[in-house]
Formats: structure tokens, sequence, C-alpha cells
């Protein structure tokens, strides 16, 4: 792609902004020093609309630009499941699961395992999250990010990683996560904007010059198939996507165990400042997600109808911006790219750090760790776990088709068995913690147990398996151990789960919008 001198302008300016942005509003007042709550929580003040913005920003990462574009260019408008169905699921863990987060005090998700279970659990948790997001979820956002970057730039993907790397240490590793919140609601802007400007210009390729609606329109007549929410079983792409138990199945166990079981999500919302506040913010990151298939999936089945040519699916999105983005408008298109990545990479630094301080150094190594100490930490591990992705992306990822997929599948080998605790920890008072120890244990055998034994079955229909498994399995034991309630058991009155109206209003919208698009869309 030939970048115009406005182009680079645009580009630069954006990431000057963003780190600049980041470190201004890192500053303490005369006389603060920076506290954990301050670094890991944002002091505890974020309102609703930094909640939902910082939400989507964190969420929305290459892996869906390039990834979902990429799963949208293969098996088309399907793939838009995770996001709509998300919509419904950040309302239900703003009801069900908030409130006893918030009202527990926590900082991170493997604390309230301990307050609920034992130390084991929060142990065990912690240190696999700190594993996943450095091994998985740091490592694979910055190598689909740094495969565009490098596309279009035409540089090295070392150049890439190492450049992307770079900026989003700047601010985050300084400021915690108050900078990583309110940089993302300026990334939020450019994110859905400068990908709107993308899908704008596929559609008008594809509708030859006469706009975007009738682009989308002949989408639907020159690739009708790409447009099934429920996949048959004779289409290709049905593994992945399981007819209807995308809507009734393993997708609730994906998502619930996303955004109700995830400290990177989750950690937003615990720096509201109040329950009402943080239930406003995952509404409003729901109403993004009703959107954001406009941006990350439509692009990839307009590439498809634009006949790309590409060697492999996560290149679709790659090749509309070096193809059809003009010359001056290149640079806020590849910002909004570069929001995305930069947003999830910080989000993803500062959750690691918030984990392994709150849940590892300070409970194994310095009970006595002094709030300066705690910050010290928490910024060496951000920075070091950014090198470790640095150095094992293109390793580890180098040689996937669709990492959409790939990511979705391994990260879904533990999903059921983090729901399983969290469900049954929270609404189950019966449950004991060697129950919850075996279950955690027992996550990851039992699916690899069902992809062995039956291998041609969707991954979501084996997470709904596994699910199931591992229900049984933590009732059992738990009953077998126990014939009252746990002493651990989490207690609360009926009125913990009462929302204002302005909340069951949101709620109930987002309902409306999601069985309209999926009667048009069936």
């Amino acid at each position: 792609m030939n970048f115009s001198t406005v182009d680079i302008i645009v580009f630069i300016g954006y990431g000057v902004l963003i780190v600049g942005f980041g470190l201004f509003i890192s500053r303490e007042k005369k006389g603060h020093t920076k506290d954990s709550s301050d670094y890991f929580l944002a002091g505890k003040a974020l309102p609703w609309w930094a909640i939902g913005a910082s939400l989507i920003a964190s969420n929305i990462s290459a892996e869906q630009f390039i990834g979902m574009s990429g799963s949208g260019f293969a098996l088309g408008l399907g793939i838009a499941t995770y996001e709509w169905m998300a919509a419904l699921t950040l309302i239900i863990v703003a009801k069900f699961f908030l409130p006893i987060f918030i009202e527990k005090g926590i900082f991170t998700l493997p604390q309230f395992l301990e307050i609920r279970y034992d130390s084991r659990i929060r142990t065990i948790l912690a240190v696999f999250w700190v594993l996943l997001y450095t091994f998985v979820n740091l490592t694979t956002v910055l190598y689909l990010s740094s495969l565009a970057l490098s596309v279009v730039l035409g540089i090295t993907m070392t150049q890439s990683i190492l450049g992307l790397a770079f900026v989003a240490v700047a601010y985050s590793i300084y400021g915690g996560l108050k900078a990583v919140a309110w940089t993302d609601v300026i990334q939020v802007i450019f994110l859905v904007f400068g990908g709107l400007i993308t899908t704008y210009l596929a559609l008008n390729a594809v509708s030859d010059g006469h706009g975007p609606l009738e682009g989308l329109k002949l989408l639907f007549q020159k690739a009708p198939e790409k447009f099934d929410m429920i996949l048959s079983k004779e289409n290709p792409f049905y593994k992945d996507l399981p007819g209807i138990s995308v809507l009734v199945g393993g997708m609730w166990i994906a998502n619930l165990s996303y955004w109700g079981c995830n400290q990177y999500i989750i950690q937003r919302a615990l720096a509201a400042k109040s329950v009402p506040e943080a239930q406003k913010g995952l509404a409003f990151a729901g109403y993004l997600k009703l959107i954001i298939p406009l941006v990350v999936v439509i692009p990839g089945i307009a590439a498809f109808v634009l006949h790309a040519d590409i060697a492999r699916y996560d290149q679709a999105y790659p090749w509309l911006l070096g193809n059809l983005v003009p010359v001056g408008i290149k640079g806020l298109a590849f910002a909004a790219l570069i929001a995305a990545a930069l947003s999830s990479l910080s989000s993803m630094m500062n959750s690691t750090a918030t984990i392994f301080t709150m849940d590892i150094y300070k409970p194994f190594i310095n009970k006595n760790a002094s709030e300066k100490q705690l910050v010290t930490i928490g910024r060496l591990v951000g920075l070091t776990a950014i090198i470790i992705a640095i150095l094992v992306a293109q390793p580890l990822l180098g040689g996937e088709e669709q990492i959409f997929q790939f990511i979705q599948k391994y990260t879904g080998y533990v999903s059921p068995g983090i729901v399983v605790l969290f469900m049954f920890g929270l609404f189950w008072k019966r449950t004991t913690g060697t129950a919850a120890l075996w279950t955690a244990i027992a996550s990851v055998p039992f699916s690899i147990a069902v992809d062995l034994i039956f291998p041609s079955m969707p991954f979501l229909d084996q997470m709904g398996l596994v699910f199931i498994l591992l229900s049984l399995l933590i009732v059992g034991i738990s009953m077998t151990a126990r014939k009252t309630e746990s002493p651990k058991a989490i207690k609360f009155q009926a009125k913990v789960f009462h929302t204002e109206p302005i909340f069951n209003a949101l709620a109930m919208g987002i309902i409306l919008i999601l069985a309209a698009l999926y009667a048009i869309f069936w």
C-alpha cells in the first residue's frame, strides 16, 4: 500500500495522540502517589460511557478485524453470532454477576474464587490466566495486528511486532488501567468510524460506485450462502458454527466465559463508580457489539464477492486496505485497525499484571508489600508479558489459516471448567472447595477426551458436552462431601439483582434487536 504524506501524518499523529493523552491522563495530583487501586482499578471512578467504550476497544482487536473478516470471507455472516450473542451475554453478566463481584470489593476474579472456595483455586486460576493472557491473547493480537501492519506498510513482521509493542508499552505500563480505559474512549471512536470507512468503500466497490446500500444488496444477490446465521450440516463450515447450537449450546459457554469470567473484561466493571454505572456501561457495550459485524464481517464478505486475490483467509482485510482505500484516507482507516490492536494489547498487559501482582506476588512472595511495590511489580510484569509475546508470536501462529477459530477452539478447552466454577460458586450454596478443585483440574483432560472420542463433533458442541460433564462432577463431589450449604457460600438477597429502569429499557432493546436480526438472517 502506498501511503501519501497525508496518510503518514494522520497515522503518526494518531500514535502521538494516544501516547500523549495516555501519559497526560496518568498524571497524579500533587502530593498523591499512585496506589494499587489507582493502577489496577483506575481509582474506582470510571463512568458508564468509559466502561462501555473500554470494553469494546479491549475486545475488538486485530483478532476481529483480521480474524473475523477472514472468517467472513470463508463462511459469511454466521461468524457474527459471536458478536450478537455477546450483546445478550453482557446483559446477563451485568444483572446477575456484577452486583456480587462489586459487592465483594475484589481486584481480580481469582480473588473471588478464594472468597468462595479456597486459596488453591485462586492460585491455579491465577497461574492459568497469566499464562493464557501471555501466550494466547497477547501473542495472537500482536501477531494478527503485525500481519496487517507488515502487509500495508511493506515492512517485515519483526519490525511490525516491535513497533506495535513499543507504542502500547509507552502509555499503558506507566498509567495502568486509568490510562488504558481513558485512551480506549478515543480508540473506540477511531475503531468504529475508521472501520466503517473501510466497510463503506468495500460495499461501494461491490456496487461499482453506486453506493453502499446497492453494494449490500448485491452481496445478498451474489453470495446468498454467506448470509446464513444458522448453518446446515451440508455447509463446509458447519463444524465451526454447528447450526442451532450457536443459540442454545456451547456458544453460551464461550460467551459467559469471556464476558463474565474474564479478568481483562470484568476489570473495567470493577473500576466503576457504582453498580448501576457498571451495568449501564455493559449495556452500552452491548449496543456497540450489535454494530461490530458491520465493521469486521461485512468487509470480509465484500472481499469474497470482489474475488480478492489472497493466499489465506486472514489476508482479506489487509487486501481491502491495500486495494480499495484511496490515498488520503488510508491513514485514518489503518489507524482504526491499529487502535483495536493497541487497546487490546494494553488491556491484556494490565490484567496480566493485576493477576500476577495481587494473586501471586502479594500472597506468596511479599505479603507485606507496600502500595508502591505493588505498582512497580505490576509495571514489570506487564513489560515482561509483552516481551514474551514478542518472542513467541511468529513461531506459534505463523502456520494457522483461520486464527480466530484457532483461538476459539483451544480456549474452549478451559472455558467450560471456568464457567462451571463461577456459576456453581455464585448460585449453588452446597458447592465445596474440593469439588471446585477437581473440576478445575478435570477441565482440560475432559475436553481432550471428548475431542478424541468425538473428533467429528463441532468444538462448540464439545464445549457444551464438557460443561454438562463437569457440572455433574462438581455436583456429585459436593453432594458426597456435604449435606448442607458451604460455610463459604455466597449469601445474597433477591434485591441485589434489582436494576434501574434505564438498564431494563436498554436490555429490552437489545433483546428485540437480536430477535429481529435472527428472524431476518435465519
